[in-house]
């Protein structure tokens, strides 16, 4: 398989929604939110979708393509160096999509809105590898891929070691603060990559660790 990078197209973002939602079905943020599993993998992946909708046009959606042709693995960007668009309706839809789990999807919502740097950036909401095709550097082509283009700083929320673990080999350090939790106490971790990069323990941009 070809570690190939490319641009999503407009038919292929419920794809990108699926793999996201099968790449992050063992997460413990996952669970947080749609506790009932008879549930989680539909209303997770509808989530994502929606939240994917609107990258093309406010980021960019990254994908190398699988055996088959379809997404093995998936970047999902969204520029915030200047002030972004809203989505239309997009509290109305998530009502929708979240059902009966949304309180748990608004307090999502209040804990990540609540600590998103102001300064301007790139934010990386999702980046998910098939589980077939992990531990094939997917991850690690797609980080490459953009930071290559990027002419600012980049942001996100990590949701576990292994991931703190990659993303600080491509130059993200701890924000502070550095864990972020829901109500029920899921944890989130904010990274931050400057720009240009520093070395660990250099300091551009916001408080670092």
């Amino acid at each position: 398989m070809s570690s190939a990078v490319r641009p999503a197209g407009p038919g292929e973002l419920p794809a990108v929604a699926a793999l996201i939602g099968l790449a992050f079905d063992h997460l413990d943020q996952n669970r947080a939110l749609v506790p009932d599993a008879t549930d989680r993998l539909r209303v997770m992946t509808d989530f994502f979708a929606l939240v994917t909708a609107s990258a093309p046009a406010a980021g960019a959606v990254d994908v190398i393509s699988g055996p088959e042709g379809a997404p093995a693995a998936a970047a999902v960007w969204f520029d915030r160096t200047g002030e972004p668009d809203p989505v239309p309706s997009y509290d109305e839809r998530l009502a929708v999509v979240a059902g009966r789990h949304l309180p748990a999807f608004l307090d999502l919502e209040r804990v990540l809105g609540a600590h998103h740097p102001p300064d301007p950036h790139w934010h990386l909401a999702f980046l998910a590898v098939h589980p077939d095709h992990r531990r094939a550097g997917l991850g690690t082509a797609l980080l490459q891929h953009r930071h290559a283009r990027l002419t600012g700083p980049a942001y996100l929320e990590a949701t576990n070691a292994d991931n703190i673990r990659l993303y600080r080999r491509h130059g993200y350090h701890s924000m502070i603060p550095f864990k972020i939790c829901l109500r029920d106490g899921t944890p989130f971790y904010r990274l931050w990559r400057a720009y240009p990069p520093v070395r660990r323990g250099g300091r551009n941009g916001p408080q670092m660790i």
